[in-house]
C-alpha cells in the first residue's frame, strides 16, 4: 500500500522517478539515504522499502523491516546454588516445622528430619534460601548442560594427569632398572633368545616414555579428551610417504576412472603391465578377493537370515552376527557330509571299487541258451531280470495281468479284463464280451433315437381372415353374404349412437364369419387415416 504522505505525481515527475531509480541502480546516482544518514541499497523492492500507511513515515527508512519485538534481556543464566539471605535467631510463624527457614514448607524440606523440629525446640533455625525466577527462552529451557559449572570437573581431569605421570614414571624406573641389569652381566656371549625377549620388553612406546626424543615427521600432537586443559595425546600418521598416489601411476586421460570425492579408482591403472612388478590392481580387485569377499559373503548372510525372521544385524552387533555366521558355515559343513555319506551308504561309491565287470557294463555274458520254436528252453538256463526294491507282479483282485497293462481311450487298465478302473474284481473274458455287447446295444440306441428325431413335415394352416388382422391374399368372399353384413354393421353403428333405438331383447351370435370380419374391418374408423374426419 502506498503511503499516506505520498502526493498526486504527474506523468514527467514519475517518469524523472524512473530515471533516478535506474541511475541509482547503474551507480550513476548517490543512493537514497534513510533517516539515521545510511545509505538505502537501490535494488531493494518498492513493496519492502516503503513503509506501511499506518506508521506515518515521511522519509524513505528500512526501520519498519527490523523486528520489533524485543526480547526480554536475560541478565543471569542460573540460579545461586546454596545461596542465603537471612539467618534468623527465633522460629517464625509459618517457617518450616522441621529446619525453620522462611522460604519453604516442612513437606519440601530436604534438611535431614529432625527428631523434634525447630518449632519446638527454637533452636539451630536454618537460613532463608535465595529464591530467583527469571525467564528463560526456547533453547534456555531445552539446555540440558545450563547451570552446568565446568570447573567442578577440574578434579577428574587432575587425577587422570596424576596417574599418568605415575604410570610414566613407572615405566622409566623399569627401563633404567633392566638396563643397570644388562650392563651388569658380565657373561654376554652367553646370552640366549630370553635375552632378546628382554630386549623386545625394553621397546617401550616412545610416545609414553619420552617424547622429546620423537622423530617430528611421524607424528601429529592432538588434545584428546581436554575439557579445559586435559592431556596430550600423539596420533601417527599410518601413510608412508614414498608410495606412490594410484591417480598418478597412470597419467593417461583414457585410462582407469579416478573418483577425488570417494578416493577410489575401480579398474586397474596398468593393464598391460608386469602383474609381478605392480602393487595396485584396482578396487575391484581387492574386492572381490581376499578377506573382503568374506566380509561381503557375510553382509548377505545377515541380510537373509534377517529376512527369514531371525534377529541378526550386521550394524548393530557385528560380533554377534559373525559368530553366527561361522556356526551356519559349520552346521552347512556337517549337514553336507551327513548327506554325502547317507548317498554313499545308500548306493554305494563307485569311486572306491575295483574295475566294473564287462559283463555289467556290456550287459553280455557267455553262457549259451537254446530255445525251440515256442520259445522253451531246451539248453541251459534263462537269464534271471533283476527285480527292483519295489514290489512287481503282485496281482490282486483275481487279475492275472498288472495295471497298467492296457491303455486305450487315454485310460489305463488291466489287459485281462480292460476295464479301466482301478482295484476292481477281475471278470475275464466273460466281462470283455459283456462290455462289448454293451457297447454294441449303446450303438444301436443311440441311432434308432437319432433317427426318430428326425423331424416330420410341417403342415400348413390355412390362414383365417377372422380374428386375424392382416388379410391373406388367397381370401375368397361371397358378395352377397358381404352385402348383408355391411347392412348390418351400419345398423349396429346407428344403435350405438342412439341408446333409445335399442331393442330390449337383443340375441348376440359368436358366429363370425370371413365376410362379417371384413365388413368390420370396411366400416371401422382408421385414426391413421388424414381424411377420416370428411367420411360419412
Amino acid at each position: 500500500m502506498a503511503t499516506a504522505s505520498v502526493a498526486f505525481k504527474s506523468r514527467e515527475d514519475h517518469r524523472k522517478k524512473l530515471e533516478l531509480e535506474e541511475a541509482r541502480k547503474a551507480g550513476l546516482a548517490p543512493a537514497e539515504v534513510d533517516e539515521d544518514g545510511k545509505e538505502i541499497n537501490p535494488h531493494i523492492p518498492e513493496y519492502m522499502s516503503k513503509a506501511p500507511w499506518y506508521l506515518n513515515s515521511e522519509k524513505p527508512s528500512l526501520k519498519h523491516q527490523k523486528n520489533w519485538k524485543t526480547e526480554p534481556e536475560l541478565k543471569k543464566i542460573w540460579y545461586d546454588r546454596g545461596a542465603k539471605i537471612y539467618q534468623a535467631e527465633k522460629y517464625r510463624k509459618g517457617a518450616c516445622i522441621n529446619c525453620g527457614a522462611m522460604t519453604h514448607s516442612s513437606k519440601a524440606c530436604m534438611d535431614r528430619p529432625r527428631k523434634i523440629g525447630a518449632k519446638y525446640t527454637n533452636m539451630n533455625i536454618a537460613a532463608d534460601e535465595k529464591i530467583e525466577s527469571f525467564e528463560l527462552d526456547y533453547d534456555g529451557k531445552r539446555d540440558r548442560w545450563n547451570g552446568y559449572d565446568p570447573s567442578s570437573y577440574r578434579h577428574v581431569v587432575d587425577r587422570y594427569d596424576a596417574k599418568e605421570e605415575a604410570r610414566k614414571k613407572y615405566l622409566k624406573e623399569q627401563q633404567l632398572k633392566k638396563l643397570e641389569e644388562k650392563n651388569n652381566n658380565e657373561n654376554g656371549n652367553d646370552a640366549t633368545s630370553d635375552g632378546e625377549e628382554d630386549n623386545d620388553d625394553l621397546r617401550v612406546d616412545e610416545a609414553k616414555v619420552d617424547e622429546s626424543r620423537q622423530m617430528d615427521f611421524a607424528k601429529v600432537e592432538k588434545r584428546v579428551r581436554t575439557t579445559g586443559g586435559g592431556s596430550t595425546g600423539t596420533v601417527r600418521n599410518l601413510r608412508i610417504r614414498e608410495d606412490t598416489a594410484k591417480y598418478l601411476l597412470n597419467l593417461d586421460v583414457n585410462s582407469a576412472h579416478y573418483d577425488p570425492k570417494t578416493r577410489s579408482m575401480r579398474e586397474d591403472p596398468l593393464p598391460d603391465a608386469d602383474p609381478n612388478e605392480k602393487f595396485y590392481l584396482g578396487d575391484n580387485q581387492y574386492r572381490n578377493s581376499g578377506q573382503a569377499l568374506e566380509f561381503k559373503q557375510l553382509n548377505v548372510h545377515s541380510c537373509e537370515a534377517f529376512d527369514k525372521g531371525q534377529d541378526m544385524h550386521m550394524q548393530a552387533a557385528p560380533s554377534q552376527a559373525e559368530l553366527l555366521y561361522k556356526n551356519f558355515k559349520v552346521a552347512k559343513e556337517k549337514l553336507k557330509s551327513q548327506t554325502k555319506d547317507t548317498i554313499m551308504e545308500k548306493y554305494g561309491n563307485a569311486a572306491t571299487k575295483g574295475e566294473i565287470p564287462m559283463e555289467l557294463l556290456l550287459g553280455q555274458s557267455e553262457r549259451q541258451v537254446e530255445y525251440d520254436r515256442a520259445g522253451r528252453i531246451i539248453k541251459g538256463q534263462e537269464v534271471i531280470i533283476p527285480k527292483s526294491k519295489y514290489e512287481e507282479d503282485v496281482h490282486a483282485n483275481n487279475h492275472t495281468s498288472v495295471w497298467g497293462s492296457w491303455w486305450k481311450d487315454h485310460q489305463w487298465g488291466y489287459k485281462c479284463c480292460q476295464q479301466t478302473i482301478r482295484n476292481s474284481y477281475c471278470t475275464g473274458s466273460a466281462g470283455i464280451e459283456a462290455a462289448e455287447a454293451s457297447l454294441d446295444l449303446m450303438k444301436a440306441n443311440i441311432a434308432r433315437k437319432e433317427a426318430s428325431k428326425e423331424s416330420p413335415k410341417k403342415v400348413e394352416e390355412k390362414r383365417m381372415a377372422t380374428w386375424g388382422t392382416d388379410i391373406p391374399e388367397d381370401l375368397e368372399l361371397n358378395e352377397e353374404a358381404l352385402a348383408n353384413a355391411l347392412k348390418k354393421e351400419d345398423l349396429s353403428k346407428r344403435e350405438e349412437k342412439d341408446e333409445r333405438k335399442r331393442k330390449y331383447n337383443v340375441k348376440y351370435t359368436n358366429d363370425v364369419t370371413s365376410e362379417d370380419m371384413e365388413a368390420y374391418r370396411m366400416k371401422r374408423v382408421h385414426h391413421e387415416d388424414p381424411m377420416k374426419d370428411f367420411l360419412g
